[in-house]
């Protein structure tokens, strides 16, 4: 209930705010001043829903299983809300001007496609950066996430804008383990674990599995996404208009943050992923966003490094 006292703050006119001596006023601006300075980022605000697949394996520390590891391979149901940060954030400068950077936050919610169990929770955000001079470096974009197994990370990269008549090339996911500090093996390398091979049993593996996951898919994750956009062009009429890719790594800077445990028990050094905004055209002409993304983190332990890849077709619905 209001009373009188406070039915007169409300009827009262708002003062203008005391002349600041500090930090200027902060606040968005238009819905297209701020798409704007979103930059590639400016079709990601809003609700998008799909599916996926992961491939990982996570140490066993029962002693059971031979390699070490079981092999958890889950079709995924998954969402992601972004959220548009419309004021600017100011980096001050001490080498150069100061620089206004434009974002989203995020919340990737990820559960298993099959049983509906709870998989994966990220909250995060994509920045959009501005050139600078001090470093000296082009305009880029940066990932900022944290999970609560105990990793925090900040990937940064690069965009990357194509326009489609024809279906794109996706390059390979690798998902052989290989040495710590060695280098990926080559795509079609035959993995040397039995885990990883749908034709050999293992009590060691995620079973029974879905239709959806096959050798292909476990051998290259990115196959899933191939085979969505080759039904969506090839059977279904629709057309690949234009994608707008935001590539970024932990490897040229960022990095990942880990609790004690996850550094003793399945080191997390690196991350590198594609998110891919597509703007696709179906077949009566109407228009849709959808976004398909690949990450791979690597997974120290047991002298090797494992990769745990995850792909995702999600479409924007709100």
């Amino acid at each position: 209930m209001i009373n009188d006292s406070q039915s007169i703050l409300l009827d009262k006119p708002r003062e203008a705010a005391a002349p600041s001596t500090g930090a200027p006023l902060r606040s968005a601006g238009t819905h297209l001043a701020t798409a704007d300075r979103l930059g590639a980022l400016r079709d990601l605000p809003g609700f998008w829903e799909g599916t996926g697949f992961s491939l990982i394996a996570r140490p066993d520390f029962s002693g059971n299983s031979p390699n070490g590891f079981f092999l958890e391979l889950s079709e995924l149901r998954e969402t992601i809300e972004f959220t548009t940060i419309g004021s600017p954030v100011f980096n001050r400068g001490s080498l150069q001007d100061d620089i206004a950077i434009f974002g989203v936050t995020y919340l990737h919610r990820v559960t298993d496609g099959v049983t509906g169990g709870a998989l994966h929770i990220e909250p995060g955000m994509w920045l959009n950066i501005p050139a600078t001079t001090e470093p000296k470096a082009d305009a880029s974009v940066a990932r900022l996430a944290t999970i609560p197994h105990g990793n925090a990370f900040t990937t940064v990269g690069f965009v990357q804008h194509a326009e489609f008549d024809r279906l794109p090339d996706i390059p390979p996911a690798n998902t052989v383990p290989f040495d710590i500090d060695g280098q990926p093996l080559a795509p079609g390398t035959k993995n040397p674990y039995p885990e990883y091979d749908l034709g050999t049993p293992s009590a060691f593996r995620s079973g029974p599995l879905p239709a959806s996951i096959t050798q292909a898919i476990v051998d290259d994750p990115n196959q899933m996404l191939r085979d969505t956009l080759a039904r969506q062009v090839d059977e279904q009429g629709m057309t690949l208009k234009t994608i707008t890719r935001l590539i970024t790594s932990t490897a040229s800077a960022g990095g990942i943050g880990n609790i004690p445990f996850i550094t003793s028990n399945a080191n997390t050094l690196s991350l590198e992923s594609v998110f891919a905004i597509e703007l696709v055209e179906d077949a009566s002409g109407a228009e849709f966003l959808q976004l398909q993304y690949s990450q791979t983190a690597l997974l120290n332990f047991r002298g090797k490094s494992f990769p745990h890849v995850t792909v995702g077709t999600l479409i924007k619905a709100f």
